[in-house]
Order: C-alpha cells, then sequence, then structure tokens
C-alpha cells in the first residue's frame, strides 16, 4: 500500500500583502472613508474610517513628540476599548512594537512583562473589574509620586519612562491619553510619512505573551508581515466584506481580538463592533441585535453562555451571516445550534496559536457543516502544516501525531529568549504546537487533543477531546471537560467534569450508562464530577492543568510512584 504523507500545503492565486500595517491602513481608510470603522458601543464611540484615521495619526504624532522612537515597545494594559484600537494602529504606523498586556495580570505578573521585554511607555486604564491597575501600578512604583511624566526613574522599572492612563482624572508622574490626541501640524503629518516609508514588513510590531502554563510567559514577537496577511486570509476565508459590521466580543490583547478582529476589519473595510468592555453574552445579544452585526466572534463558551441566556428570545439575530468559533475545542453540537439559532450559515472553525498569528488551518463556509462541526478545516493559504510522530517523522494520512506548521505566520521568535525560540521552531522552519492531531485523505485536520492532556489509561492512548464529543449528545449536559487522574491499577483513568443545563439533574451512573456500549470501555470516564464552572483564561479557555489537580484532590488521588 502507498504510503501517503500526512502533509499539505496551502496553495493560492492570491498573493501576500508586501505592506506595512501604517501603509495598509491609510490605504483603507482612504477607500472607505465616509464608512464606519469603529463603533464602541459601552463607550458611545462611532468613528468613520476618516475620523480613526485622524486620530490614529494625532496619537502617532503624540507619540513621537515624546521621544519614543523605532524599536521602542509600549505595553497597553486595558479591556476593550476605542483606545486600544487607535494605541495599536499608531504603534504600528511609528515603527513601535505594541506589547499587550493580560487585563487579568496582577503585579507581579506585570513587573515580570513590562521588565521581560523593556517597555518604555505604558498605556493603561484605571481599572478593570477586582483590578485597580493604577493603586498596582504606584505600589511597584511608588516614585511615579514625585517624577514628572517622562522622567520616571523606577527601581522595578529600569526602563520605563512613560506612563499613560485613560480617563480624565489626573494621577501624578502620568499623561492623560486624551491629551495626546491634538491635532498634529502639516510638518508633523509629513516627518509620519516619511517615518512609514522607512519601515519594513519584517519589522516586529506587537508582543504577546504566551499563557505561561508550564513556566514564565513568553513573549511571541510578531511582524507587521505576520499578522496583517494572516488577518486578510482568516477575513477573506469567512467572507467578510466592506460595510460587514463585526461584533468582537473577544479580549483584543488576544490575537482573536486584535488579529483576526481589529486588523482582519481593516483589511477588509469592515466595521469593528466592541459590545463591552468585556464579555457579557446579554451586552453581545443587544449590540447584534441594535448594530445589526452580520459576523460574529467567540469561543465555544462564549457562544454556550449566548445561546443558554434567558432572553436570547427576544433578540433579532437574523442579521447574522457568519464568523468564526475558535480559541478551544469546538463541540459539535454548539456549532449545530450556533448555524440554526443564531443564524450564522457561514461560520467556520479556526485553528491557531499566538506563535503563529495565529491562524493555520480554517474550515470554509463551502464545507458541509459535518465538515464544519467536525473539524477544524484544511491549511490556510501559503503555510505548510505536517503530522509528526514522537521521533519527528511525519506520520502516514488518519494517524495521530503532533501538529507543526510553517510559512509566513510563524513568529519572529520569543523576545530576549533564542532557546525557547529553539525548542518551539526547529532548524527547517517548523513551529511545533504542543497539539495532536490527524489529516485525513482531503487535508482536513482534526484535534484529538494536547499531548500533556492524552491520557494513557493502561497502555491504551484516551483522547479527551473525543469522550467530551460523545458527551455533549447527552441532552442534559451543558459543557464537559475531560481530564486525567491518578489511578493505582491503570496509572491514569479519565474523570469528566460536567455542567448541567438549568433545571435538570443527573448522576454517575446515569452518564455512565450511557456511554456503555458506545464508546470502547477504556474511554469511559472512572469518575464524574457535577460542577458549576471551569478554571478559565481570560480569552475563555479552560485551564485543564487546574482542573485535573483540584479534581485529583477532591477525589483524595495521588500519582503512584514508579521505580
Amino acid at each position: 500500500m502507498r504510503f501517503e504523507p500526512s502533509y499539505v500545503s496551502g496553495a493560492s492565486t492570491m498573493p501576500l500583502i508586501g505592506e506595512t500595517i501604517g501603509v495598509h491602513f491609510d490605504t483603507v481608510a482612504e477607500l472607505h472613508a465616509d464608512r464606519d470603522a469603529l463603533i464602541s458601543r459601552h463607550q458611545a464611540i462611532r468613528w468613520t474610517y476618516r475620523e480613526l484615521r485622524e486620530r490614529v495619526d494625532s496619537l502617532a504624532v503624540s507619540l513621537c513628540r515624546l521621544g519614543l522612537t523605532r524599536g521602542d515597545r509600549v505595553g497597553i494594559w486595558a479591556p476593550n476599548c476605542a483606545e486600544w484600537a487607535l494605541t495599536q494602529f499608531a504603534t504600528a504606523k511609528t515603527g513601535l512594537i505594541l506589547v499587550n498586556i493580560n487585563p487579568a495580570y496582577r503585579r507581579s505578573e506585570l513587573e515580570y512583562a513590562l521588565n521581560k521585554v523593556g517597555c518604555t511607555a505604558l498605556v493603561v486604564a484605571p481599572s478593570f473589574k477586582s483590578s485597580d491597575y493604577l493603586a498596582m501600578l504606584n505600589e511597584l512604583a511608588p516614585e511615579l509620586q514625585h517624577f514628572a511624566p517622562g522622567a520616571l526613574a523606577a527601581v522595578k522599572f529600569p526602563e520605563l519612562r512613560w506612563v499613560i492612563r485613560l480617563g480624565t482624572q489626573v494621577t501624578p508622574g502620568m499623561l492623560n491619553f486624551d491629551t495626546l490626541l491634538g491635532k498634529a501640524s502639516d510638518s508633523e503629518q509629513q516627518d509620519l510619512a516619511a517615518l512609514g516609508r522607512t519601515l519594513q514588513f519584517d519589522d516586529p510590531v506587537n508582543i504577546q505573551f504566551t499563557s505561561g502554563t508550564t513556566g514564565l510567559p513568553k513573549g511571541a514577537t510578531l511582524s507587521h508581515h505576520n499578522i496583517l496577511n494572516n488577518a486578510f486570509f482568516v477575513t477573506e476565508n469567512i467572507r467578510l466584506q466592506p460595510g460587514d459590521r463585526l461584533c468582537i466580543p473577544v479580549p483584543l490583547y488576544h490575537c482573536f481580538g486584535m488579529v483576526m478582529g481589529n486588523l482582519g476589519c481593516i483589511t477588509h473595510g469592515a466595521t469593528m463592533i466592541y459590545p463591552d468592555a468585556a464579555f457579557d453574552p446579554k451586552s453581545v445579544l443587544e449590540t447584534i441585535h441594535s448594530e445589526r452585526c452580520t459576523a460574529l466572534y467567540g469561543v465555544p463558551t462564549m457562544f454556550i453562555a449566548e445561546l443558554g441566556h434567558a432572553d436570547f428570545g427576544n433578540y433579532d439575530l437574523s442579521c447574522l451571516r457568519t464568523g468564526i468559533m475558535a480559541g478551544s475545542p469546538c463541540p459539535i453540537e454548539v456549532m449545530k445550534q450556533v448555524i440554526e439559532r443564531m443564524h450564522m450559515r457561514e461560520v467556520v472553525i479556526a485553528y491557531g496559536m499566538t506563535e503563529t498569528s495565529p491562524v493555520s488551518l480554517q474550515s470554509s463556509p463551502d464545507d458541509t457543516v459535518g465538515r464544519r462541526v467536525s473539524t477544524v478545516g484544511r491549511v490556510s493559504p501559503h503555510l505548510e502544516v505536517k503530522i509528526v510522530d514522537a521521533d519527528g517523522r511525519i506520520v502516514a494520512r488518519g494517524e495521530p501525531g503532533e501538529l507543526c506548521t510553517r510559512g509566513y505566520s510563524v513568529m519572529l521568535g520569543y523576545w530576549g529568549d533564542p532557546e525557547k525560540t529553539a525548542e518551539a521552531v526547529d532548524r527547517n522552519g517548523w513551529m511545533h504546537t504542543g497539539d495532536l492531531a490527524t489529516l485525513d485523505g482531503e487535508g482536513y485536520c482534526n484535534i484529538v487533543g494536547r499531548s500533556k492532556d492524552m491520557v494513557i489509561r493502561g497502555g491504551e492512548n484516551v483522547y479527551p477531546r473525543e469522550v467530551e464529543e460523545f458527551l455533549y449528545r447527552h441532552p442534559k449536559i451543558q459543557d464537559v471537560q475531560c481530564v486525567g487522574v491518578p489511578d493505582a491499577k491503570f496509572g491514569e483513568v479519565l474523570c469528566a467534569c460536567v455542567i448541567l443545563k438549568p433545571g435538570v439533574s443527573a448522576d454517575e451512573d446515569e452518564l455512565r450508562d450511557f456511554c456503555r456500549g458506545e464508546i470502547a470501555h477504556y474511554k469511559v470516564p472512572q469518575y464524574f464530577r457535577f460542577v458549576a464552572g471551569f478554571p478559565m483564561t481570560v480569552t475563555g479557555k479552560v485551564q485543564k492543568f487546574i482542573l485535573r489537580q483540584t479534581v485529583a484532590d477532591e477525589l483524595g488521588l495521588r500519582a503512584e510512584k514508579t521505580a
């Protein structure tokens, strides 16, 4: 039998964009000057492309006035807001490198992030949810009280000079963001344009920190070329058009929001719409209804919350057509409901990671619903994907192995960390994702789990994703996550953590009986735990390592020591 390798490449007649983000932004803003560009509903802000460009240019010129120069790092620590987008595009136009700070970070994490990449400036919101950002900053840098803006000399932040706060109140040692939006002079505009012509599309433009679940966060450094092209091809695939209105409830600090959302809209003359500072299902439903959104993004947990909201039936969502569900494995039953109940007939699945800008594989609106709900689609244009075994050899079609990807989307590297970069990107340019996947004969990819999430039960490999997909079929289950826990006999067994739908009850025996005879005996969870929620990252990803430890502790299970 002929060996068919698990390798695919994304052929395309559409060329890559060979421009910087600033140049591309200006072209699109001129072409769609009077079209809505940005709507921040919770801020009552509504700007056309002409108005957005004016504000971006004003901020860009002001950043240059502060003495910030090409290659300087500018952090942003804020939830979704119009100022986030202004900062994103203004830094890109001036050759500065935007550093995304997770809104959930606390003091030690902020200190680590700013110093890891040497931020010269920080744009910061006063607070978010239970986090008082200004208080945390002043605790870390009490010197702010004694230095004028731009002259900061803080022991814990040796490279930080400027802190630019959002809001109208005045804080010692900080500038106010709105004061940087004054009109630029003609000569300053000319200088900005001249600076833009010196920038190269391979220059770094953005640093995003990985989750740090297996150590300290690493700063994935992305270029103009990385994220501009990824944004274009991702949104080209979902058929985004000028005049489309994209609801963006995913966080901007993450690739899903700032690349697939903001940049994706910019590449197609579409409208960015922020329903709220952070995800709230009711705000999303209200925004789609009132703004007549045609597209929606979200991770599965967001769509589950929207579909399950008590007022879901009160909103007209018939305006929706397309969108993306991504960020974590997408349950088949949830995807079907999104298509049927939310009218998103062209919704697709996307797979990727921060280090690949982020998307490597995507389903297509032309795919059958079966394909769209059971795979993550095929390789994106201009990219390559292969599946390899533990020795790095390409496996046959249909066999599981680690997914690797190569092409324009692969990051420049982890900032200041060549060793970690070499561990992730091999000498041939392949990014090793750590995800287990298969490729079928037509090139469709199925993610079967994380290599570290795979459970080995008495020598049998169990992929939690497969069992989760089966359990989603149970009519009482709203959400489920499976993790491996220690077992004296088998080494590891499966535990299913279940969130039931409102108003129903179930017990372990009922769910165990549902599995018996339908899936292999070794895949049937040994334990079922009924929970109210899962530990989550701010982007909506389930933190399985925390869930695994919590469940093991609750069950009183400890890993057996081996000789």
